[in-house]
C-alpha cells in the first residue's frame, strides 16, 4: 500500500536527545561545586534511571507535570546523597543547557526534506509542549509539517491510542495509511500498530521478535530513503 500520510516521532529519531540530555548533564556537573565529588557519568546513569521512572509515572498519570519535573532532579540528588533541597536550581539551569545541545540525528535532516517533499509529514511526540515547541522553531519544523500534534496538548501520553486518534483524524487519511517514523518500541511501534499505523521502527534493539511488530526496522536514514524510494 501507498503511504498517503508519514509521521515523525522527535526526540531520539529526528532529533538526537540523548546526547543532548548528557551534554546538559555535564554542563551540570561542571558548573555546581556541589558535584565535585560525582562523576559525570555517575550523574548521567542515575538521572536517566529516575527521570525514565518518573515519565512512566506521568504516562500513567501517576504524577503532575510539576511533580516530575520536581522530582526527577530532586530525587538524583538525594540517590547521589547531595542536598536535594538544590533540584529547582539545578533542574532550572539543565533546561538552559540542555537547549544548547540540540542537533539532528545523523542522516536524519537530509531525509526528513527528501520524504516531506513526496509525502505530507507531520510529528508525533510526547515531552513537554513549551519544550517541544522550541524545537520545532529552532529546526524550522512548523514550515514543512502539515501538522504537529504534542501528547500533553491532546491529554494523553503514547501509546495511548486517544493520541494516534487525534493524529489521524487530523491527517485525514485511513490508519493503515499512515506511516510512523519512531524509536520507542513500547511508544511507537506498539502504539502505532495497535491503532492500525504502519510503523517505521528506528532502532539499533536487536530483539527479533519485537522488530516482527514493526512494518520494518531501519538503522540508519538512507536505509529509511532508500525504501520509500525517494
Amino acid at each position: 500500500m501507498a503511504y498517503k500520510f508519514i509521521y515523525f516521532d522527535l526526540d531520539d529519531t529526528l532529533l538526537d536527545h540523548k546526547s543532548a540530555e548528557a551534554a546538559g548533564l555535564q554542563d551540570v556537573q561542571r558548573h555546581f561545586s556541589l558535584f565535585n565529588d560525582t562523576k559525570p557519568q555517575e550523574l548521567i546513569d542515575v538521572y536517566h534511571e529516575v527521570n525514565s521512572r518518573q515519565w512512566s509515572l506521568y504516562s500513567q498519570g501517576e504524577v503532575g507535570r510539576e511533580q516530575l519535573q520536581r522530582n526527577r532532579f530532586e530525587q538524583t540528588l538525594a540517590k547521589l546523597g547531595l542536598d536535594e533541597s538544590r533540584y529547582e536550581e539545578i533542574g532550572n539551569y539543565y533546561m538552559q543547557c540542555y537547549r544548547n545541545h540540540w542537533q539532528w540525528i545523523d542522516g536524519a535532516k537530509e531525509a526528513y526534506e527528501k520524504l516531506y517533499a513526496s509525502f505530507p509529514v507531520g510529528i508525533l511526540t510526547n515531552g513537554f509542549a513549551e519544550t517541544q515547541r522550541k524545537k520545532f522553531e529552532k529546526f524550522d519544523l512548523y514550515d514543512s509539517a502539515r501538522h504537529v500534534v504534542i501528547s500533553e496538548e491532546v491529554g494523553a501520553l503514547k501509546p495511548d491510542p486517544k493520541v494516534f486518534r487525534h493524529a489521524t483524524n487530523l491527517a485525514e487519511v485511513e490508519p493503515d495509511e499512515i506511516l510512523y517514523v519512531g524509536d520507542s518500541f513500547s511508544s511507537d511501534v506498539q502504539g502505532g500498530t495497535s491503532f492500525g499505523w504502519k510503523v517505521a521502527w528506528f532502532t539499533g534493539n536487536g530483539n527479533l521478535e519485537q522488530h516482527k511488530q514493526a512494518d520494518f526496522v531501519f538503522h540508519q536514514f538512507k536505509d529509511l530513503t532508500d525504501l520509500l524510494e525517494v
